[in-house]
């Protein structure tokens, strides 16, 4: 083979490497650029057809049977730590609202894989916490000697439209002279808030106290808060929002939401309604929840009930009425909802009726009407609110009349009149109270009973009329 045809098949062999290194060099770009391109995909949330596997997923790898159990064990004990946790917030909501006693019960009650809550140190330590928590309390905040010094303050339902209410009507009058705004009670609730005070059930200021000879009697209980503060009771009077006040800017009935909330309703002038806290109920639950520590053991308010025009705004009187039924059953349902909320129901009467100028006749066909048609739907109670806050006998000495013994064998326990200040008797079958008066009169006429408890000049509405009776 001469030197010429050697070169040629040398220039050849040279050609085909390089062509096999551009083309080598061609599947590595390929196969660097796709990888890329795959990466970016997946960053962005895609996915490959046909690929089954997550190679950042550790669920997909193949563990052995030890280490599948050691994984199963951990997340055991996660998911029993988060329940703790939980569980410490629950109480720890309790304790803010003072009831250490249910905070405390309530991690006691914890039972885990281990055993008890014992077994487990962040309960335990909660327990002690609480417990050192409870032992700092004292007696009504350390700021009361006693029960007799308990403020309760009465509001009759409250103005949610100033305009309505003060149109200049025949009615506009009697709302301003007896009745307060949103707006004011709001201002009133933040005041006593920021004074220290804590709402209280009426029936937390006494106790029964049985005797050796197996007779019990009342006595005044201690309430124990945190130093500073200050026990108080609010009711709200004749909560049957009567047809006469549906087009006067007051709420037109209590209704329940889908959670089991209990909310107003407040008729249009068109005949709609609209729906939301537009008297206390829902203002003060609102204002509990936001504040916890406003509230002893989930205590709220009194509720005083007449029948006469039925009751939360539904026409129970009427059982003519073709809603009659659905509105008695609506009726029950509010009711359980408001007490399982931490609201007490009184009675206040069927009529409205002056119990001091009445007969025991009288007396007797109110009281028992009142608990056939009330009652009955909204559950038993042992307190009674008389009307006009006119009590059946004087303040001085105890009860004797017939009246109090048909009201004592009637199921009731505990009566409320109205005072200026302060009033409480405890007997022995009995507990007696006034209820100061916070309304238009009381803002515009009488500020200084309500002095020491709030500066009146802060907390009236600037759409009030002045004084005009």
């Amino acid at each position: 083979m001469n030197n010429k045809n050697r070169g040629h098949k040398r220039k050849n062999k040279r050609i085909r490497v390089l062509l096999g290194i551009l083309l080598a060099e061609l599947v590595i770009l390929t196969i660097i650029f796709g990888s890329y391109s795959i990466y970016v995909y997946l960053h962005k949330g895609g996915s490959v057809p046909g690929l089954q596997t997550d190679l950042n997923d550790e669920s997909s790898k193949k563990l052995s049977q030890k280490e599948l159990e050691i994984k199963q064990e951990q997340e055991r004990l996660q998911k029993e730590y988060e329940e703790m946790k939980q569980l410490v917030a629950e109480a720890d909501l309790l304790a803010l609202g003072h009831d250490y006693d249910g905070a405390i019960e309530l991690i006691k009650g914890f039972k885990g894989s281990a055993g008890g809550y014992e077994l487990y140190t962040y309960l335990l330590e909660t327990v002690k916490r609480l417990e050192k928590e409870k032992s700092s309390l004292v007696a009504f905040g350390g700021e009361y000697a006693s029960v007799f010094e308990i403020s309760h303050l009465y509001f009759n339902p409250l103005i949610a439209d100033v305009n309505k209410a003060f149109d200049g009507d025949g009615d506009s009058k009697s709302y301003n002279m007896y009745n307060i705004t949103v707006n004011e009670f709001k201002a009133i609730l933040q005041a006593l808030y920021d004074q220290g005070y804590v709402l209280i059930r009426l029936s937390d200021i006494a106790t029964v106290q049985v005797n050796e000879d197996g007779t019990s009697k009342y006595v005044p209980a201690k309430i124990y808060l945190r130093k500073g503060k200050k026990p108080i009771i609010i009711s709200e009077n004749d909560l049957s929002y009567h047809k006469y006040m549906l087009d006067d800017g007051f709420a037109s009935r209590l209704v329940l939401d889908e959670e089991g909330n209990v909310l107003c309703q407040m008729q249009q002038p068109d005949g709609s309604v609209v729906t939301g806290a537009y008297d206390i109920i829902p203002i003060i639950n609102d204002f509990v929840k936001e504040h916890p520590d406003f509230s002893y053991k989930g205590a709220k308010g009194v509720l005083t009930l007449t029948g006469y025009d039925g009751i939360f705004g539904y026409r129970t009187n009427d059982p003519d009425s073709p809603s009659y039924e659905e509105d008695k059953e609506a009726v029950r349902q509010i009711a359980q909802a408001l007490r399982e909320n931490g609201w007490e129901l009184a009675c206040h009467s069927w009529g409205y009726k002056d119990m001091k100028a009445a007969d025991l006749e009288l007396l007797k066909k109110d009281t028992q009407r009142w608990l056939e048609e009330v009652g009955s739907l909204v559950g038993p109670t042992d307190i009674y609110a008389f009307p006009f806050g006119n009590d059946i006998e004087s303040a001085s000495g105890t009860y004797k009349s017939e009246k109090y013994r048909f009201l004592k064998s009637s199921g009731f326990n505990y009566f409320l009149g109205v005072y200026k200040e302060p009033w409480l008797h405890v007997k022995n079958n009995y507990v007696r109270m006034t209820r100061r008066p916070v309304d238009g009169q009381a803002l515009l006429e009488f500020p200084e009973r309500l002095a020491d408890l709030f500066d009146v000049e802060e907390i009236i509405d600037s759409r009030r009329p002045a004084k005009d009776w």
